[in-house]
C-alpha cells in the first residue's frame, strides 16, 4: 500500500510537471504585478483599482484599495466601474452585428438611417467614417455635450439632433480626429435600425450573451456596488458628486459600466478567433486600420503594432482595455481616479498593466517634470499677481511719474500680455486637451480653478496698475 501511494504521488508529480512552467510563469507575473502596484498606486494616490489578464484561456484577476476613499469598502474584480470611451468598442460591435444582419451597410450615408441628417452638412458621412473617426467632426465638437446644459435636450436624440445641424470641422474622409460625436450618431443609428433604445440593445445582444452580469449601460444595474470616481483636488482626491456611466445622451460614446471580471469575458470573445456574437473576420476587421486616413484606429479600437486597445475617461475614473491581434491574450485595468497634472498620475498604472497584459515588462515612467512645473507655476501665479497689486499700491507715486514712450509701454504692455495669458489659460489650453473649459473642469477641477484664478488676478493686476498711474495725473 505504501509503495502504491509513493507511485501515485510520483505519477501526479510527473503529470503536474507538464503545467508547472506555465504555473510558475503565472505566479512570477502575479508577483511582478503586485510589486509594480505596490509602487505605482501610492504614487498615483488612487483609492482603488481592479484588473484582469487573459492569457490563452487562463484568467487572472486582482483588485486593490477602496470603492470610495476612506470608506473601508473594498474594490473586487466584480466591482463595476464606468468604462468611459472603452464603451466605443461595444457600440462598434453592435454596428457589426447589424451589418451581419443585413440592416446596416458601412458605406451608406448616415442620412440613409437618420432622417434628421437629410440635406444637412454631415448627411453624406458614412457609417465607416463614423466608426473610424474620419467623419470630419472634431474632438471639441464631440466633447461639447458632456456638460449637459439645462437649456438643451441632453438625450441621445437631442444631442444627435444638434449634431445634424452642425457642420463637421473638416471634409469627411480626409483626416482622422477622435470625436465623441461619431459614436453618438452611431448610437442613434443602432436605435433607428433595431427599434430599441441603445441601452436595451447592448444589454440584450452583447452583455447578456457574454454573461456580463455585473455590467450595464449607465450603471443602472450597479446600484451602490459601483466604484466611486475621484478627481484631483490640490494634492488630494475628492469623490465626484454624480456617479455612474455617462448620461443616456452620451452612452454610445462612454456610458457602459462593467467589472474587470466581466471585461475579461468580453476580451476572451474578441480574441477567441471564433464566430459567436460576430464572425471572426469582422472581429479582425474591427482591430486593424480602417483606412489610409485612419492608420492607427480600426472600428472602436486604437491600433499599435500587434495590439488593439482603448482608453476610457469619465469624471473620476480612468480605464484601459487591450488585446493582442495575433494571440489569445489581453487585459483590462480600471482605476477610480483621474490623473493629476504631474502629481498623482494614474496613466503610469494603465501603461504598466497594459504591458503585463501583453506579456511584457513595464518600463519606468520617470518623473513628470513638465506637467509638474506647469501645475506649480499656475499655483503660484495668483499669489504673485495679488502681491503685485499690493506692491503697485505702495509704489503708486512712481507709477504716476512714468512718462515718455518707455514709461507708457511699461504701463500698457502688461495689460495686453495678461489678456493674452488669460486667453491661453481659459480657452486655448483646455482645447489643447480637446474640451471647452467647462468640460475640462469635470476632470481637473483644481487645475481649472487655478487657471481661472491666474487669468483673473493677472488681468486685474495689470489693469489696476494702469488705473493707478492714470488716476494721479492732472
Amino acid at each position: 500500500m505504501q509503495r502504491y501511494l509513493v507511485r501515485l504521488l510520483f505519477s501526479l508529480l510527473v503529470m503536474s510537471g507538464l503545467t508547472m512552467p506555465a504555473l510558475a510563469q503565472a505566479d512570477t507575473q502575479s508577483l511582478a504585478i503586485d510589486a509594480y502596484l505596490d509602487e505605482a498606486m501610492p504614487a498615483a494616490s488612487a483609492p482603488g483599482l481592479a484588473w484582469a489578464i487573459l492569457d490563452n484561456g487562463d484568467l487572472r484577476v486582482g483588485s486593490r484599495g477602496e470603492r470610495i476613499a476612506g470608506s473601508g469598502l473594498p474594490v473586487s474584480s466584480d466591482t463595476p466601474f464606468a468604462l468611459g470611451s472603452v464603451s466605443k468598442s461595444f457600440t462598434a460591435l453592435a454596428i457589426m452585428q447589424l451589418l451581419e444582419a443585413g440592416e446596416v451597410d458601412l458605406d451608406n450615408a448616415v442620412a440613409d438611417y437618420l432622417e434628421g441628417f437629410a440635406g444637412q452638412p454631415g448627411g453624406a458621412v458614412t457609417i465607416r467614417q463614423l466608426l473610424s473617426h474620419t467623419s470630419g467632426w472634431s474632438t471639441v465638437q464631440g466633447n461639447s455635450f458632456q456638460t449637459g446644459r439645462a437649456d438643451q435636450d441632453n438625450t441621445l436624440a437631442g444631442n444627435v439632433s444638434q449634431l445634424a445641424e452642425t457642420s463637421p470641422a473638416r471634409e469627411a474622409g480626409t483626416a482622422w480626429q477622435y470625436s465623441n460625436a461619431n459614436y453618438l450618431i452611431l448610437g442613434a443609428v443602432i436605435e433607428a435600425v433595431s427599434e430599441r433604445d441603445f441601452a436595451a440593445y447592448v444589454e440584450t445582444e452583447i452583455l447578456a450573451p457574454l454573461g456580463m452580469d455585473d455590467s450595464s449601460v449607465g450603471g443602472r444595474a450597479a446600484g451602490d456596488a459601483m466604484a466611486i470616481g475621484h478627481t484631483p483636488w490640490f494634492g488630494a482626491r475628492r469623490p465626484v458628486p454624480v456617479q455612474g456611466g455617462a448620461s443616456g445622451g452620451m452612452a454610445p460614446a462612454g456610458g457602459i459600466v462593467a467589472s474587470a471580471a466581466d471585461m475579461a469575458l468580453y476580451l476572451a470573445m474578441m480574441t477567441n478567433g471564433e464566430d459567436d456574437l460576430i464572425t471572426a473576420d469582422h472581429k479582425a476587421m474591427m482591430t486593424r486600420p480602417a483606412s489610409a486616413a485612419s492608420p492607427f484606429y480600426g472600428f472602436g479600437w486604437f491600433i499599435d503594432a500587434d495590439a488593439a486597445y482603448h482608453t476610457g475617461l469619465t469624471p473620476g475614473v480612468e480605464t484601459l482595455a487591450i488585446l493582442s491581434r495575433s494571440q489569445q491574450r489581453g487585459g483590462v485595468v480600471l482605476v477610480n481616479a483621474n490623473s493629476g497634472m504631474g502629481f498623482g498620475v494614474t496613466g503610469d498604472i494603465l501603461a504598466g498593466m497594459s504591458a503585463f497584459a501583453l506579456g511584457e515588462t513595464p518600463e519606468s515612467a520617470g518623473p513628470h517634470l513638465g506637467t509638474q512645473s506647469l501645475y506649480v507655476m499656475v499655483l503660484v501665479l495668483p499669489v504673485l499677481f495679488v502681491a503685485g497689486i499690493v506692491l503697485a499700491w505702495m509704489k503708486r507715486a512712481g507709477l504716476r511719474a512714468k512718462s515718455g514712450i518707455a514709461g507708457w509701454f511699461s504701463l500698457v504692455f502688461p495689460v495686453f500680455s495678461t489678456l493674452a495669458m488669460a486667453w491661453v489659460f481659459v480657452d486655448l489650453m483646455p482645447k489643447l486637451f480637446g474640451a471647452p473649459l467647462a468640460t475640462f473642469y469635470l476632470y481637473q477641477p483644481d487645475m481649472t480653478i487655478l487657471l481661472v484664478a491666474s487669468a483673473v488676478t493677472g488681468v486685474g493686476f495689470s489693469v489696476f496698475r494702469l488705473a493707478l498711474a492714470l488716476s494721479g495725473r492732472r
